[in-house]
């Protein structure tokens, strides 16, 4: 199999996958990049791959996004440690653009608590009678 056979079978594989909703997520990731290696391509050029067929192809790649959130976070707690209600929002509507409609609201807030609660930056500034996180992860089922 030629090169370009492979890079044409790699690219058949992401549309496949990701033709329906035009999101790639990590499961579908892991079998394309499993595929791509089968045929003898490195794992970072099958991921740089990956995100150029994405970026091409209008797909969102989840695994993108988490990188884009994990990196807000940690921009907004890095000034004292804690994120507030106002930085979480500006996080939401951030990754709410970078999702393209792919993602609903609810799920977007619950990558960005995953992420939050993954990484250990899940302290917050809250009020001195509410805590927004606390009810925003009761609201989620979190």
């Amino acid at each position: 199999m030629s090169i370009e056979d492979v890079k044409k079978r790699f690219v058949d594989e992401i549309k496949l996958r990701a033709y329906d909703d035009k999101y790639v997520d990590k499961g579908e990731e892991r079998e394309i990049l499993q595929i791509a290696l089968a045929q003898g391509i490195s794992l970072d050029s099958a991921r740089a791959a990956l995100e150029q067929v994405c970026e091409h192809q209008g797909y969102v790649l989840e695994s993108k996004l988490l990188k884009s959130i994990k990196l807000q976070v940690e921009t907004a707690a890095g000034n004292d440690g804690k994120v507030d209600q106002k930085e979480f929002e500006l996080i939401f509507q951030n990754v709410k653009r970078e999702a393209q409609g792919k993602k609903n609201d609810r799920e977007i807030k619950k990558m960005i608590v995953t992420v939050m609660e993954d990484t250990g930056l899940n302290k917050v500034k809250t009020g001195w009678f509410s805590n927004w996180y606390a009810d925003l992860k009761k609201d989620l089922g979190m």
